[in-house]
């Protein structure tokens, strides 16, 4: 006779209460994901997130309240499920997981690690560290009605780094600062402006007009010429514009009155992109603001919306007046931290986000874009996909019984579950599908990882190689790097003032050539990848390296119609498209490169249909874009199916 402590044996509920594990992210799911591990009978559990409590969370992180915003998600969620269990040891770390401190050993304190995450590179991270330590991994998370919940075993899955991801959405820099198309663009504009006044300045963060536009085609000279007669005309002086507003003392009456930062921005500025006639032969030309007809409107405030305050869009005078008092309201927040002290842009600051929504909109405005309510703006500029608390529990639920097979011993039982907006043909929520042997060609997962990549080493510099390719690419956090050519030269070094006078050099400055070969460690991930060397002088244009056979921005082939013939009843699942509003990168700032290729932006989940049944194809809810293939397990009509994969954020 078994015996059950509660619904589980006796055995299995012992193994519960004994077993270490550690839940990394105290978010949407985490929350739900705690609650449920100390009901379950878990009762040696480490939490860990770096974020602190919003009011915006308190709709769906039930263990949080009103009195705890501003409070470390870990520690409260911690004294909110001791609630539940008081004899539950619960340790929470306030902390990034990316902190070296949480090394292999630390992670070989656990039998099993649960990820509750909501961006790729803590994902990246946390994968390798598990395949290093060895130690079963449950990856998860939802995008509005859809989530996924899945197991990763050293040896016996995939990884999370198995399939390639999709490129994250990049805008051309011109496009930013010369011919904005979208709200996107403003409000990636807004948040660069607000680093070049209040926060730490980045050469790659320019706001003001582009000269260097590839659509421009006169010559450079000419350009220059037309600057300087404008200049002349207008007596006004460019300078960079953290200087003019340190020149003003941020002064918000003085940055709006004639020849100071609004004029610069919001009438200079455009009468000077106006000189690049080319620009707008075929668009729609902007139309710069002027500061005193906008105070005429100063009184008139339009509105159009109705409901919440942070749902209506104000008119231009609105917004112009918003952008005056969040000035002042930054300016003296940065006085107040000391000279040589920078603002950070976070979107649950009010100021910053009451700086960007008005900037944002006075420039939607100027080319002719209908301008976006607050709410709006900040899901943009956070990368918010909205969430729902019932996704959230499904998913933290599904954890919760996959953490149980995996705990008594039957890994093999563990599958891929998909959640579903609407019920499938067969009437179901939730598809188990077959968890996917690891991919041999894996640069993370396989018995010797290797890489080739192709660029060119005359015009490569080490740093490029270190930050744009190993860190940002291959998600390496400490990379040293030695170069296979009989002396064990030793290009980065991740000790810090070993080798930064590389970092100006070219790789062909090293003898790296075509068929080098770099052997690569990150110790902190436990972690070795051998790069392959191809040099090539004929990249695609602004394209600085490539991987060979990497090509993520593909979405999978569609089965064929043979293929579809096999499946019983004729039939595939299928999903709605959400309604939830993508994001429109991994990151919390979308990247801006130097190019001239725009891509379309998506913001729902497709719909196909193929051969008379309904093909589902899920976006991957990072990046809008198709992941890989899964086999599906659907035991009722024991038919093997196919199904995108989708790896979501909360």
């Amino acid at each position: 006779m078994v015996q059950l402590v509660g619904s589980l044996r006796k055995e299995l509920a012992d193994s519960l209460s004994a077993c270490r594990v550690l839940v990394v992210g105290a978010g949407g799911i985490g929350c739900e994901l705690l609650k449920n591990l100390v009901l379950t009978g878990f009762k040696n559990i480490e939490v860990i997130d770096l974020d602190i409590i919003d009011v915006s969370n308190l709709n769906r992180q039930f263990l949080f309240q009103k009195k705890h915003v501003g409070k470390s998600k870990a520690q409260v969620a911690k004294e909110s499920v001791l609630q539940f269990c008081p004899t539950a040891n619960i340790t929470a770390y306030h902390d990034s997981i990316m902190n070296p401190e949480y090394n292999v050993e630390f992670f070989r304190n656990f039998m099993l690690v649960m990820n509750a995450l909501d961006n790729r590179a803590a994902r990246n991270h946390v994968n390798r560290m598990c395949l290093a330590a060895d130690i079963p991994l449950i990856e998860s998370g939802t995008a509005g009605y859809l989530g996924q919940v899945t197991v990763i075993k050293k040896g016996l899955t995939e990884c999370y780094e198995c399939q390639p991801k999709p490129t994250q959405k990049t805008f051309p820099g011109c496009t930013i600062r010369n011919t904005p198309s979208e709200p996107i663009h403003c409000i990636v504009w807004a948040k660069y402006l607000f680093n070049q006044l209040f926060g730490e300045e980045d050469a790659d963060q320019e706001v003001s007009p582009d000269t260097a536009d590839p659509e421009l085609s006169w010559n450079p000279a000419d350009t220059e010429a037309r600057a300087t007669a404008s200049d002349q005309d207008g007596d006004i002086k460019r300078v960079s514009t953290k200087d003019w507003a340190r020149s003003t003392g941020y002064d918000a009456v003085k940055l709006f009155n004639k020849d100071c930062l609004s004029e610069s921005l919001f009438k200079d500025d455009i009468q000077y992109l106006l000189t690049m006639d080319k620009l707008w032969k075929k668009r729609k030309a902007p139309l710069p603001l002027d500061w005193l007809e906008i105070q005429k409107l100063g009184k008139i405030l339009e509105v159009t919306g109705t409901g919440l305050k942070d749902q209506q869009v104000l008119g231009v005078a609105g917004y112009s007046q918003l952008f005056s008092r969040s000035v002042e309201t930054l300016r003296s927040m940065l006085a107040d931290k000391g000279d040589g002290a920078e603002l950070v842009w976070d979107k649950d600051d009010p100021p910053a986000m009451d700086f960007v929504t008005a900037a944002a909109n006075l420039r939607m405005h100027i080319f002719s874009m209908n301008m976006k309510s607050r709410f709006d703006i900040k899901s943009m500029a956070g990368n918010i996909i909205p969430a729902i608390a019932t996704t959230n529990a499904v998913i933290a639920g599904l954890i919760v019984l996959e953490a149980l097979k995996i705990l008594s011993g039957d890994v093999e039982q563990c599958r891929t579950i998909f959640l579903n907006k609407q019920p499938n043909p067969r009437k179901k929520l939730l598809v188990p599908c077959a968890l996917d042997p690891p991919s041999a060609n894996c640069y993370v997962c396989a018995s010797k990882p290797e890489v080739t990549v192709k660029l060119n080493v005359h015009n490569t510099l080490v740093l490029a190689l270190q930050d744009k390719i190993l860190k940002e690419k291959f998600g390496m956090v400490a990379p040293d790097v030695q170069i296979e050519d009989g002396k064990g030269t030793i290009l980065i070094s991740s000790e810090e003032g070993e080798t930064e006078a590389n970092n100006s050099k070219f790789l062909s400055d090293f003898g790296i050539r075509h068929g080098s070969r770099l052997q690569v460690d990150d110790f902190l991930q436990d972690y070795t990848l051998l790069v392959n060397v191809i040099h090539c002088e004929d990249l695609e244009k602004d394209v600085e390296f490539e991987v060979v056979g990497d090509a993520p921005d593909k979405a999978p082939t569609p089965p064929s119609a043979q293929e579809d013939k096999n499946v019983a009843n004729g039939n595939k699942d299928s999903a709605e498209p959400s309604t939830s509003s993508k994001a429109p990168a991994e990151q919390d700032d979308v990247l801006i490169v130097d190019s001239d290729e725009e891509e379309p932006s998506s913001s729902t989940m497709d719909v196909r249909m193929e051969s008379g049944g309904h093909k589902r194809k899920l976006h991957d809810a990072e990046t809008g874009e198709a992941s890989a293939k899964r086999q599906r397990l659907d035991q009722p009509l024991a038919a093997d199916e196919e199904d995108d994969d989708i790896i979501a954020l909360d």
